[in-house]
């Protein structure tokens, strides 16, 4: 199973597709996808300077959770879901709905959007490295030396080039939420594993986000800020709806409709563009000026990345091919 996240929110993927004709739309949808997973930082950043973190995530997720709701009932039917799957969601929706935005929007309020944004590219690395650790994945030279590659990239970008800093406690708290953003990613891509084995990734995902976003609402109404929107204006309330509508419900429709069709290996490596994306709209939408050594260490996280997928998509090859012959 593939397992991507993006723009704040976690995108189950089944294991296998059956392969369909891909259309140059298709394509164009998932640079779109990218375009709109890139802004994603920027709307949080928006929604967050005039909201709460809660309040905004519990909106968002109201909204996604009705659309990707609707979705489920009319290609699926009602979901009948067994006590172990709800427990299973409510796991899913506890790391990579309500735990995750606390870190990506409070993260939001501290850090640039574009340099969250770097930080987060290190994700599929983490995975893979904790993948190894923890289950005894399958790894190789190459693939070790992308997953180095990328920690040395993110270690520049939230030291602002300066690594020293990481051992004198000068790292400041809003690079530790983003870094969290990544660490509960890891935990939700183990989780889903799991879930997979009886649900289909569009009704996960849906379980995820309406179980995140009871758990959003609660603390929103403990915190008193869910209905604390009185100064929000236009602005903030536009990032809410596009975190919502956009972000999460049909950016999730368009991905998962190109991994269907030309599979999730060549779907994900448009996934790259995200925080290259978010680095420049940073720039023109928020006037965000990132350092040499931050876009220095973004462009070797990316690298990395990529190093550690391709490896990855080899070894797995190897693994299917020693099994035929078996």
């Amino acid at each position: 199973m593939d397992i991507h996240h993006r723009g704040g929110a976690t995108i189950a993927l089944p294991p296998g597709v059956r392969s369909v004709p891909a259309s140059p739309l298709t394509y164009l949808k998932l640079v779109a996808t990218a375009l709109i997973w890139g802004a994603t930082w920027i709307a949080a950043r928006v929604a967050v300077s005039e909201a709460s973190p809660l309040a905004v995530a519990s909106w968002r997720f109201l909204l996604a959770a009705l659309v990707l709701g609707t979705l489920v009932v009319v290609h699926e039917g009602r979901p009948r879901w067994s006590l172990k799957e709800w427990f299973t969601l409510a796991a899913l929706g506890a790391s990579g709905i309500f735990l995750y935005n606390l870190c990506f929007l409070y993260g939001m309020r501290m850090i640039e959007a574009g340099r969250g944004a770097l930080v987060v590219a290190l994700t599929p690395a983490l995975v893979a490295a904790s993948d190894w650790l923890l289950f005894g994945a399958p790894m190789s030279p190459t693939k070790a030396a992308g997953i180095g590659l990328a920690m040395f990239g993110c270690l520049l970008v939230v030291t602002n080039g300066d690594p020293r800093l990481l051992f004198t406690g000068q790292v400041g708290l809003g690079e530790w939420l983003i870094i969290g953003c990544s660490a509960l990613w890891a935990v939700y891509t183990f989780v889903g594993r799991r879930g997979t084995r009886t649900l289909s990734p569009l009704a996960m995902t849906f379980g995820a986000s309406l179980t995140g976003w009871i758990m959003l609402t609660v603390a929103a109404l403990l915190q008193g800020s869910l209905f604390l929107l009185a100064e929000t204006t236009w602005r903030g309330w536009s990032a809410i709806v596009f975190l919502g509508l956009f972000g999460t419900a049909l950016a999730f429709t368009w991905y998962a409709e190109a991994v269907q069709r030309i599979g999730a290996t060549r779907s994900a490596a448009f996934i790259n563009l995200v925080p290259v994306s978010a680095v420049i709209l940073g720039a023109v939408l928020l006037d965000e000026r990132l350092g040499v050594a931050v876009l220095s260490g973004g462009a070797l996280v990316i690298a990395g990345v990529v190093i550690t997928n391709h490896a990855g998509a080899r070894l797995a090859a190897g693994v299917i091919s020693k099994e035929k012959v078996a």
